[in-house]
């Protein structure tokens, strides 16, 4: 496993779920000099992986095992179908869709596919709808900087998130986005 995908395994789910209800509120002004940008998702994407289902209260020590779950049975070799070698982390079937994050969520982790032909068992299968997207970028090669993204972005007062399916996109490159729906 090479150094940038040790540190998701370890640090980035720590990070993911620091709660930043505490957190002052911004604006996208204040993060526009940022890198931060809004695109149109014009294709579903469908996603094969393994699935958790947590809350916001359990996410701190369920997500860390779940990352670890991920590389320790090496799931992304196991995904047929690969469109990309990118790792998708994708937030989804909130049980208050279109409202908030509270209550309980998904969390699948697993890689693009051409398809949904071929699921494995024991694998789940998910598809990213079309969508209006804000895209947050971290650092590049710095996967333990995604928290303290996700916090900024809980703290942005004018962002109107869809509560539908966000995720993030971990290249082979370094490259880390985070693509949140918005209306």
């Amino acid at each position: 496993m090479n150094k940038i995908l040790q540190f998701v395994v370890y640090l980035l789910p720590i990070g993911l779920c620091v709660c930043a209800a505490d957190s002052p509120k911004m604006s996208h002004a204040e993060l526009s000099g940022k890198g931060m940008e809004t695109m149109i998702q014009n294709e579903p994407i469908a996603v094969v992986g393994i699935e958790l289902r947590t809350t916001n209260e359990k996410a701190f020590e369920e997500i860390p095992l779940h990352w670890r779950r991920f590389y320790q049975e090496s799931i992304l070799e196991k995904i047929p179908n690969k469109a990309s070698g990118d790792i998708y982390a994708v937030y989804t079937n909130f049980e208050n869709p279109g409202k908030s994050n509270n209550g309980v969520y998904s969390l699948i982790i697993g890689a693009p596919v051409k398809n949904l032909d071929q699921v494995p068992p024991s694998f789940v299968s998910t598809v990213i709808p079309k969508s209006k997207r804000q895209i947050f970028p971290v650092a590049t090669g710095r996967p333990e900087k995604v928290g303290e993204k996700w916090q900024e972005i809980w703290a942005l007062a004018d962002l109107k998130n869809t509560y539908i399916s966000d995720f993030e996109r971990y290249q082979l490159s370094g490259n880390i986005e985070i693509f949140v729906g918005v209306e």
